[in-house]
């Protein structure tokens, strides 16, 4: 299964020493604390969401114990290590430090493991090229739709790749769910927004129409790549009915925009992660209000 935070843990070793700079080859979570430091409004948004309220309440759930017992490993949830890879996020104070579990999903969970490209992003002088740096060490920045989108499907969509399909199948039956049918807009739009861009920078602004019909075929582009990528790998009912709901709604919004955009029929026919992101690459500058607006979520129904 692919897993985007793995390919980056990989590759940030080779792309940080061409800036100069040492890295190990396993970036690590420096904590919510560290981001809220100077993004305040954003962590208050945060400490509101479920992503936040999990790691007071999730442990405490009946049938966790049964879920834990499935997964093998550690009996406490935050130390085990396959709960810990959607439900926490693990901080170290250093690299060889063993990480442990400090809040749930946040801010790193979203835009990749911290401690080597914050200080990129603290550092002063040429915002592009301190932006560049900061990419190249491993960040996933906000305007990295497809990737923000690929790595919600990893834990929403159940496909993290350390977790073996056999264990998906006894997690299901011990009464984990299996997957959700996840769609971006109705999220990002939800308790998580935290858009404080300037010119308003105390708002926490909306996306306009054009930005959610963006932003709903693109998370319906890494949904599709996910089902096809996990499809037959976990031969569990409920997890082959969840796989093909997501499958049936993300072809249904990328078909209604094959007539526009010749980059979604060949991503119809290949869902490969290449022709996702030429996809989102020939929308960026599209409305696609017209095509998908009645696709989209209703307000009232923002998570």
């Amino acid at each position: 299964m692919f897993s985007l935070k793995r390919v980056l843990s990989a590759v940030v070793v080779l792309t940080v020493a061409s800036w100069g700079v040492s890295a190990s080859a396993a970036p690590f979570n420096v904590g919510e604390a560290k981001c809220a430091d100077c993004h305040k409004a954003e962590d208050a948004v945060f400490k509101k969401t479920k992503h936040a309220i999990m790691f007071r309440e999730i442990h405490r759930k009946p049938e966790v114990k049964n879920i834990i017992a499935a997964a093998g490993g550690d009996a406490n949830m935050r130390r085990n290590d396959t709960c810990t890879q959607c439900h926490f996020t693990m901080v170290a104070p250093n690299a060889t430090t063993k990480p442990t579990a400090a809040t749930g999903p946040s801010c790193e969970s979203c835009h990749g493991p911290s401690s080597d490209w914050l200080p990129f992003h603290n550092a002063t002088g040429d915002k592009a090229a301190r932006n560049q740096k900061a990419i190249a060490a491993g960040m996933i920045r906000p305007e990295m739709l497809y990737d923000i989108a690929t790595n919600c499907q990893e834990c929403h969509g159940l496909s993290q790749a350390g977790i073996k399909p056999e264990t998906i199948v006894k997690m299901i039956d011990a009464g984990h769910p299996a997957g959700s049918n996840f769609e971006l807009v109705q999220f990002l739009e939800g308790t998580v927004r935290h858009r404080f861009y300037p010119p308003n920078v105390n708002t926490n602004s909306e996306m306009t129409n054009a930005e959610k019909a963006r932003m709903f075929i693109i998370g319906h582009a890494a949904a599709l790549v996910r089902e096809a990528s996990s499809s037959g790998k976990v031969n569990h009912p409920k997890f082959v009915e969840t796989q093909k709901k997501i499958q049936t709604a993300a072809v249904a919004a990328i078909d209604a925009i094959k007539g526009q955009v010749p980059e979604a029929a060949a991503l119809l026919a290949q869902p490969t992660d290449e022709n996702a992101r030429k996809l989102v690459d020939a929308i960026a500058k599209k409305d696609l209000t017209a095509q998908v607006g009645s696709l989209l979520p209703a307000k009232n129904t923002y998570k």
